[in-house]
């Protein structure tokens, strides 16, 4: 038995209070290993011996963005080079290219609602034939369909009816909840001037993707200046929507680095250790949830999380760039199977929908997946390798 009284609560399948879990982070401070352990028996318990990740193409569509968020590189101005603007014969041709490599995610990214704020994205949608980004989205979404991948949308704050259109042609969608905190809001802060990053906004988008039953991933940025009980609160935040909705599908916890050319090009990284203890403290309050990191943010070490609990390392690509993080290349998938393997896990392709939210989408997207889906409901291993 564990010395943690709450830890052995844990393992014995009992849901534990905030005040628990601030107490488990305290004693961890000095000697996380307890904490290590319990999540990485919580994590063999109800995930197995395999990781899981998606073999994705990123179609940046348009990278207008009307916040501007301290850690951004993302974002583009209209006068910058890094501007993507897809034109549907951009599109159309990147999907082509997937299907070669065998991609099975088509993932769509866009800035926050950028016709608000910026003339170009108008003229840019009004040339494509389109009124609004969310148009464009199902319109790209469909073509994915028709190519033979599998959309999974990342689109900001939409409201509840572009969701409910969304849904016709998406097997999931992402939205990070990022913190619940309003203090990161405030002048000084990493969200001042992100008015989507407001937590009650955040939290609206994904109430209404829960009555909706969207499959949704999720997640937190760590180390942008939070308090390690704003973290906690925001797991707690997620923990509560996936206990009334049931859709949350995974949550992504992804680690702070600096970036040239941004407010906060001068802050730390995240502690690794610090990291690792939220990643093991999130298995805790969420033992059954699909957990990721991204691995190109942690290219020394992040085999090391297998054990601090996580079971997935999300899209990846063969093809694409991470336009949201440029300056970290995705490793080779064949590297990260054997860095998986030689920790003693199984790596092994999904779709961008988890199995167990297979319920969740249309017969006819479901009907989609059939022909290269394996008796595990993930994808067949001889189509992605």
């Amino acid at each position: 038995m564990l010395n943690s009284e709450s830890l052995n609560n844990v393992l014995e399948n009992k849901s534990i209070s905030r005040d628990e879990i601030i107490q488990i982070y305290e004693n961890s401070k000095n000697n996380p290993n307890e904490l290590f352990s319990t999540a990485r028996n919580l994590r063999k318990k109800f995930k197995n011996d395999s990781v899981t990740f998606s073999k994705k193409a990123f179609f940046n569509i348009i990278n207008l963005c009307r916040d501007t968020c301290s850690y951004c590189t993302y974002k583009a101005e209209p006068s910058e080079q890094k501007l993507s603007l897809m034109s549907k014969q951009e599109i159309k041709q990147l999907l082509h290219l997937a299907k070669k490599y065998r991609c099975v995610e088509a993932l769509f990214v866009t800035g926050e609602q950028p016709e608000q704020k910026y003339q170009e994205a108008k003229e840019w949608l009004k040339t494509n034939g389109f009124r609004s980004t969310v148009e464009y989205l199902i319109y790209a979404s469909e073509m994915a369909l028709d190519a033979g991948l599998f959309p999974h949308t990342n689109a900001g704050n939409l409201n509840k009816e572009d969701l409910r259109e969304l849904q016709k042609t998406n097997v999931s969608m992402g939205l990070m909840l990022e913190n619940i905190s309003e203090r990161l809001t405030k002048k000084g802060m990493p969200h001042y001037l992100a008015s989507s990053k407001k937590p009650k906004a955040r939290l609206k988008v994904l109430e209404d993707a829960g009555e909706l039953k969207i499959p949704m991933t999720t997640g937190i940025l760590v180390g942008i200046g939070e308090t390690p009980i704003e973290i906690i609160d925001s797991i707690l935040a997620i923990r509560e929507l996936h206990r009334k909705y049931g859709n949350i599908q995974e949550v992504i916890l992804q680690n702070f680095q600096p970036k040239p050319d941004t407010m906060m090009n001068d802050f730390p990284p995240a502690e690794e250790n610090y990291f690792k203890t939220v990643v093991a403290l999130t298995r805790i309050i969420m033992p059954k949830m699909n957990i990721q990191i991204p691995p190109n943010l942690s290219p020394n070490s992040y085999h090391s999380f297998l054990s601090a609990g996580i079971n997935d390392w999300g899209g990846i690509s063969p093809l694409t760039p991470d336009y949201v993080n440029p300056e970290f290349s995705w490793q080779e998938i064949k590297k990260i199977e054997r860095d998986s393997k030689s920790v003693g896990f199984e790596l092994k392709c999904r779709f961008p929908v988890y199995p167990e939210f297979f319920s969740f989408i249309s017969k006819e997207l479901r009907d989609k997946m059939k022909s290269i889906q394996d008796e595990e409901c993930l994808v067949r291993t001889e189509y992605w390798k």
